[in-house]
């Protein structure tokens, strides 16, 4: 029988995805390790799907990490928003700056050095090690510890088999071709050992895997029960001034959504706090809610709107302009926030008369 590693990789050279970070197989291109990091940074617990029109956003406007460090805060963080987890975005300047300033713009090109950069650790180091430097290493996301557990049919329940999965990815892991090899294993599980009704019979490893002979495929990995999780609650204030200017703040640089605009708002409580607007105003506490869902907890925002005069003095925060302004901009959450808001303040015009 060949060895499991020529066999993805000879899967790979046929069936690899089309990706705009990726160097395809037997391309005379050599990875650029700028783009590598950037989309493994983006691809951090989230899509494909969702990571491409970032990626070529960032590389259209910063094509070089030097572009990227010298750009201003506020620019990155408008482009992230609506990715998601915002302390990449911040640690993503980090990243880009340490290189720029310290290293003359050259990553490293060994795990152990790529791992001490900022925002950069254990998966991610070694991903940019294979796939842009060729380094044997064994790189595992979601994608590889479900092939890992089908595959020798590991039954303990993650996380608790991640340790074990990793041993039999490093096992397997070449040093020939480890990146393409890292990427293969990562689109088998994208597109062929899938979380539901795997196609196996694509499969250039149906052979060897112990789960399809047990007929348990569809049941790996197993996972412990998660635990609900718990909810929190607020206030949030939209206000607009008469010439369409919009009430914004900056949120503090720790903590959740750090450095993003968004709209003025309370503590997230495990109860709904005292409402306390960010100034006095006709306030008006609109119909519904906002919810949004974050790693460790629900969100549930209850939404205050208020037409503000023009020559109103916000006390914290500052106006933007209607022509200035784009939603597109904020995080998903202020986004949700602003549609509420938005159907308020269309109707209200409505309303008026004249």
């Amino acid at each position: 029988m060949r060895e499991p590693a020529r066999e993805i990789l000879d899967w790979y050279d046929r069936h690899a995805r089309v990706l705009p970070w990726r160097v395809p197989p037997g391309s005379e291109q050599t990875p650029d390790p700028y783009r590598v990091w950037l989309s493994e940074v983006m691809l951090q617990q989230t899509t494909v799907a969702a990571v491409k029109d970032y990626f070529r956003t960032f590389t259209e406007r910063w094509p070089r990490v030097q572009d990227l460090a010298e750009a201003p805060d506020a620019e990155v963080m408008a482009a992230w928003a609506g990715l998601g987890y915002y302390a990449r975005a911040r640690n993503l300047l980090r990243c880009a700056r340490v290189v720029a300033r310290d290293l003359g713009g050259v990553f490293p090109d060994n795990r152990e050095a790529l791992s001490r950069l900022p925002g950069i650790g254990p998966y991610t180091s070694a991903a940019i090690a294979a796939i842009a430097f060729d380094r044997s290493e064994t790189v595992v996301d979601g994608n590889v510890e479900r092939v890992m557990a089908r595959l020798f049919a590991v039954e303990t329940p993650l996380p608790a088999a991640k340790g074990r999965l990793r041993v039999h990815a490093a096992e397997l892991t070449p040093t020939a071709r480890p990146g393409d090899y890292a990427q293969g294993v990562m689109d088998l599980g994208a597109t062929v050992c899938t979380p539901r009704r795997p196609a196996c019979a694509l499969c250039p490893w149906n052979d060897r895997c112990l789960a399809r002979r047990l007929g348990m495929e569809a049941e790996l990995p197993r996972r412990s029960a998660r635990k609900a999780k718990p909810v929190r609650f607020g206030h949030v204030y939209v206000a607009r001034r008469e010439d369409g200017a919009w009430l914004l703040e900056k949120r503090p640089a720790q903590g959740l959504l750090g450095g993003m605009l968004g709209w003025p708002g309370s503590d997230w409580c495990e109860t709904l706090p005292e409402a306390r607007p960010p100034a006095s105003g006709g306030w008006q506490r609109l119909d519904g809610e906002v919810r949004h869902t974050f790693t460790h907890f629900q969100l549930r925002l209850t939404v205050w709107a208020a037409d503000l005069a023009q020559n109103f003095m916000a006390p914290h925060g500052s106006f933007h302009a209607a022509a200035a302004f784009r939603a597109d901009n904020l995080p998903t959450l202020m986004r949700k926030v602003h549609q509420i808001a938005e159907d308020w303040f269309d109707h209200r015009n409505e309303e008026r008369p004249g």
